[in-house]
């Protein structure tokens, strides 16, 4: 069985390999001794067919072996050359001189191989078995008499029980669909090749003799993705018949990702995860892990069953409760109209987390800005606050860099939640100039959950009003980089009248505390900046208690009024070693502190807003 493995490059972990699905391609074909309907003997020629399909295996029929009307020649070998695929043969009579019989192609080499005499009333046949790694795989030839195959099939049915492995078995059964022996054949073995599709004769075909096959009871949970008998009228009296697989993976291998939360608003919370390829996924929780609810992604009333990224809300959540939840993710092998086929479920362990109670009065959120994907800089920062004990994480920008692809957004977003223990304490992201560059930043939004379905919002933590702006590229829109693509010019004026509606709203003017985050900092920056002329004349009178940014690389705190500024304002470091930064803001009571710290500990700034 081939593994077909992606190969992914990412900047901030280095190759990862993820695990992908499972195919094996098996192909039967009686091939008459390799005489074509011209009456030309050509091993190449049926070499040249089955290289073409290039299969895993291969059930080959009416091979001689050294026999003198063929010049002794030994048939399955020369086709195994031109091949270059593994053989194995067993005789199922001797015949002028040599032996005639079966054989086995294979990639893989076998680890057994044992063959054994079926009955036949006109000339005795034969089943070769053999073994792999992870199957085992026969070749047959049935009598022409119904008699013998159904005695045959007894046999096969032994040999079949008798593995624990999955049994596939291919070959000419020398029967038709609908027949009294393909009917008992069909109680244990599932027929995976388009029985309507026919074999025989191979100029124009007008029955199908010829089958892929797998033993019920040992079957892997699989479907086909192609089967098709191949348009060959030439190098044989039959055409062959080929079928691609495609078998579940283990539940172990589903996951790719941890689940993380996201956007813990308006009594709600968001989880995340993705699988390795696309599946039907819902999420388990309740306030202990006894009494679940199951909630499912319904597109318009559609369960979402084919995404690899999985994105689910929960809903009406009682405030200051702790609850319990796990991510359960089902692969579907085939969706059909009628019909559906499914894999595996992988179930993750419980994790739980904690809603904020609406009356609370202290937290503690961890901020990091510009770490522009650097593992070693965010494990550094991370190591100087492993100690505290937060509720929740902001990134505020420039954390992700110039996303390319999916695979480079999954796994920095992977580093940086599981780091954080995003399975139980939420993660907000908010973006930077450089989340909004790049191929794939337009497929942020697959990943994360904006409060508000908006990359820019506010919601209350408690009594603290949190307040997020998206200041968009650093450069105006028409800079040749962008190429026309962007127009951030409207996303900032549309968060003009965000920003009047927000600070006139019940919820900001009644909190405790408002805390105001952004990328670009406003006030205290050298240079242009493209937000200013629409956002300060709002700012400049706006009741923060403080405003946390990024974006220059420099630490800085600006005390208020030392800028121009109404409420003090910090910007955290940058991307280097020497000058990054991580922030603790902890509230409690009517304070707000808030200690910025290096990647060697140092603190480099301890503030209260009670200073």
């Amino acid at each position: 069985m081939k593994k077909i493995l992606l190969l992914l490059t990412c900047l901030l972990v280095g190759a990862t390999v993820v695990p992908a699905q499972d195919y094996i391609k098996i192909m039967s074909y009686n091939v008459r001794n390799a005489k074509g309907m011209d009456n030309v003997m050509d091993c190449r020629r049926i070499a040249r067919v089955i290289r073409n399909e290039n299969p895993d295996l291969v059930a080959v029929q009416e091979l001689d072996s050294m026999t003198q009307r063929y010049g002794q020649k030994y048939v399955l070998e020369e086709i195994a050359q031109y091949t270059d695929l593994h053989s194995a043969y067993f005789p199922a009579i001797d015949f002028d001189g040599g032996k005639y019989g079966i054989g086995i192609l294979s990639k893989e080499k076998p680890l057994a191989v044992q063959g054994y005499p079926l009955p036949g009333a006109e000339e005795k046949r034969a089943i070769l078995v053999a073994e792999f790694e992870d199957y085992v795989f026969a070749c047959t030839h049935f009598s022409l008499t119904e008699a013998d195959r159904m005695a045959s099939l007894e046999i096969v049915a032994n040999l079949a029980q008798n593995t624990t492995k999955p049994f596939y078995l291919a070959g000419d059964l020398n029967d038709v669909p609908g027949s009294v022996f393909l009917e008992e054949f069909q109680e244990n073995f599932r027929i995976l090749n388009d029985v309507r599709a026919q074999t025989f004769p191979a100029p124009l075909p007008d029955r199908t003799l010829d089958y892929i096959s797998v033993w019920k009871d040992s079957a892997p949970k699989l479907d086909w993705v192609t089967r098709e008998v191949l348009e060959e009228p030439l190098a044989s009296d039959h055409r062959p018949v080929s079928v691609l697989l495609r078998t579940a993976l283990p539940a172990e291998e589903l996951f790719r990702t941890q689940p993380y939360l996201q956007n813990p608003t308006n009594r709600g919370m968001t989880v995340l995860w993705e699988t390795v390829i696309p599946a039907h996924s819902w999420v388990e929780y309740g306030t202990d892990t006894t009494q679940l609810q199951r909630v499912r992604c319904l597109v318009d009333g559609q369960v979402e069953f084919n995404e690899s990224i999985h994105k689910i809300r929960l809903n009406d959540l009682d405030p200051g409760q702790r609850y319990y939840y796990r991510v359960c993710s089902q692969e579907i092998l085939y969706y059909g109209g009628y019909h559906k086929i499914y894999g595996n479920t992988a179930v993750s362990p419980f994790y739980s987390f904690e809603t904020p109670a609406e009356d609370v009065d202290h937290f503690t959120v961890l901020v990091f800005n510009d770490l522009h994907q650097r593992k070693d800089l965010f494990q550094a920062l991370y190591a100087q606050v492993q100690g505290v004990d937060y509720d929740f994480v902001i990134f505020n920008g420039d954390c992700i860099d110039d996303p390319k692809d999916h695979e480079q957004v999954t796994e920095t977003l992977k580093v940086l939640t599981e780091t954080v223990n995003g399975s139980s304490i939420p993660t907000i992201f908010i973006r930077g100039n450089h989340e909004i560059r790049n191929a794939y930043s337009i497929g942020l939004r697959k990943h994360l959950d904006y409060a508000g379905g908006r990359t820019y919002g506010a919601f209350n933590w408690g009594d603290t009003r949190i307040v997020m702006l998206d200041c968009g590229e650093d450069k105006p829109d028409d800079h040749p980089e962008y190429s026309g693509l962007n127009d951030f010019t409207s996303l900032r004026q549309e968060q003009v009248t965000f920003l009047e509606e927000e600070l006139d709203s019940k919820a900001f003017r009644r909190a405790e505390k408002r805390i105001l985050f952004h990328h670009i900092p406003i006030y205290g920056m050298l240079g242009e900046n493209l937000c200013e002329p629409l956002w300060r004349p709002l700012l400049d009178d706006a009741r923060f208690d403080v405003a946390i940014h990024g974006h220059t690389h420099h630490f800085a705190f600006h005390p208020k009024g030392t800028s121009e500024n109404n409420y003090p304002v910090i910007i955290g470091g940058g991307k280097g070693m020497d000058n990054a930064t991580v922030m603790v803001l902890t509230k409690t009571g009517d304070e707000l502190t808030i200690r910025v710290l290096n990647t060697r500990g140092e603190c480099l700034l301890d503030w209260s807003s009670k200073r």
